[in-house]
């Protein structure tokens, strides 16, 4: 049985502060336990401590001695839905209300990647692959093979690096390499670990792991472009034979209209009914009029230039001057919770905006809107068109990465599809597929019914995408 390590800083259902967690929550239970042993390392952050403290059992104390870093560490385990959990405890680093956010957030990594590897060779644990998610584990591949290389159950061990977001790179003063990581400055010279004179992990993550994956096949091939690449297009581009893209899914238990506290349950064979009391219900709890036959288009999403949030900022009031009402929940960038405020006040009963998150609320509006609009400028892979498709609210989306490889557009002419979707990243071009979309549902409501029919039966889970992974882990480790 082979044996996989999930490195990540957040994970479901312990901590989360976006789509990470989903990821790395839902692929290790979809991965095939006859075959692999699963387990997950998280930092215990004080959330954890605060919730799960008491099932948490004790394994072992450890000392991170590294450069500068002298510090010790518990280690703790769990299990959770048939997956080990490993939590390393440091309340100097981790005992505090955010996750991320702190003017110490590169020594708060740095100690937690080296605190993996002191804790693997304390419990005499050593995985035959370690998959690290994003720019808070991507030294873990330069630091198994670079620095403790002369270990030889640490120096055989193959990497996965995924890259979930490739804007969030961790960019740091090139001391952090020799002061807390201490490499050789020899890796420096020749380039392996220097980019631009700097510290970058995600690009150690790329160039040290044998494999590298992303999020989508899509965005796999758009980041190897200027436009897309985020300077990292020639790095990603010289591993193009090692970079893969794989579509995330859900966790379909998580998400699911059948068995879900929302408003009332349904499947596919009741879904007209359920939708529109769900509608109904959320109307009525957001102050929103009762009207069953306005289109209600929902928006779950930080409130970003990435997420496309300047696009409905920039046409709301030609939405609403249709039978539309728009529900916006998220946070961000302050210009846009300050439009969509105006959008409230200046369209009461019409639109809500709901500053913050929350996970209740989500759920509700995934099952009661008729639409998720998602107009994102770049997506990776996206978890929320996801959802929305199982619950049978369609999803009006930009075609770039995994938006482009899960949402198929509707056809007006063969009738298939699970949404809408445009190219340009314009608010011109989004309100050209709204119209259509406002057509489809106001005059021809069986084609709009089949596509809900569409969304909801399109395969969302990992079960396809594990498949993926696995046959990564068994072309690095044969039987």
């Amino acid at each position: 049985m082979k044996k996989i390590l999930f490195a990540s800083f957040e994970s479901l259902p312990f901590i989360k502060t976006g789509g990470l967690a989903d990821v790395v929550y839902a692929l290790p239970k979809a991965l095939d336990k006859n075959k692999y042993e699963v387990r997950v390392v998280l930092p215990l952050f004080k959330a954890i401590k605060e919730k799960y403290y008491d099932s948490l059992k004790y394994l072992d104390h450890i000392y991170v001695h590294s450069g500068y870093l002298n510090e010790e560490a518990n280690i703790y385990s769990c299990v959770n839905e048939g997956i080990e959990y490993l939590m390393i405890e440091n309340d100097n680093f981790f005992y505090r209300d955010a996750v991320y956010g702190y003017n110490d957030d590169v020594l708060r990594f740095c100690f937690y990647n080296v605190a993996i590897l002191e804790m693997m060779i304390k419990l005499d644990y050593y995985p035959d692959v370690i998959h690290s998610h994003d720019y808070h584990t991507a030294v873990l591949p330069a630091l198994c093979k670079l620095r403790y290389c002369a270990i030889e159950s640490i120096r055989n061990i193959k990497h996965i690096f995924t890259i979930h977001n490739l804007v969030y790179q961790g960019i740091y003063d090139k001391q952090i390499l020799f002061d807390y990581l201490a490499f050789d400055y020899k890796y420096y010279e020749d380039g392996t670990l220097r980019f631009n004179d700097s510290c970058n992990f995600m690009k150690i993550g790329i160039i040290t792991a044998d494999l590298v994956t992303t999020v989508s096949k899509t965005y796999a091939k758009e980041i190897q472009t200027p436009q897309y690449g985020e300077n990292l297009d020639m790095i990603l581009k010289y591993r193009q034979n090692d970079l893969y893209g794989i579509v995330n899914g859900i966790d379909e238990n998580l998400f699911n209209p059948k068995t879900d506290k929302i408003y009332c349950n349904y499947n596919l064979r009741n879904y007209l009914k359920g939708k529109a009391e769900n509608k109904a219900a959320i109307q009525r709890e957001l102050g929103l009029i009762e009207d069953p036959d306005a289109l209600l288009i929902g928006m779950v999403s930080r409130l970003t230039f990435q997420k496309g949030a300047e696009l409905l900022a920039n046409c709301y009031s030609e939405l609403l001057r249709k039978r539309v009402q728009i529900i916006v929940l998220g946070t961000g960038e302050s210009k846009y919770e300050y439009a969509f405020r105006i959008m409230e006040n200046e369209n009461r009963g019409k639109a809500v905006f709901y500053c913050g998150y929350n996970e209740a609320l989500a759920h509700s509006i995934y099952a009661g809107c008729d639409m998720l609009l998602m107009p994102s400028l770049f997506e990776p892979c996206g978890i929320s068109q996801l959802i929305a498709m199982r619950y049978g609210t369609l999803p009006l989306v930009r075609e770039t990465g995994g938006l482009k490889d899960t949402v198929e557009p509707y056809n007006w002419y063969t009738k298939q599809g699970r949404g809408f979707s445009f190219g340009p990243y314009n608010a011109y071009d989004l309100m050209k597929v709204f119209d259509i979309a406002y057509d489809v549902y106001t005059q021809k409501p069986s084609d709009w019914h089949a596509l809900m029919r569409n969304a909801m039966s399109y395969d969302v889970s990992f079960k396809v995408s594990a498949k993926e992974y696995e046959s990564l882990y068994d072309r690095l480790v044969k039987c």
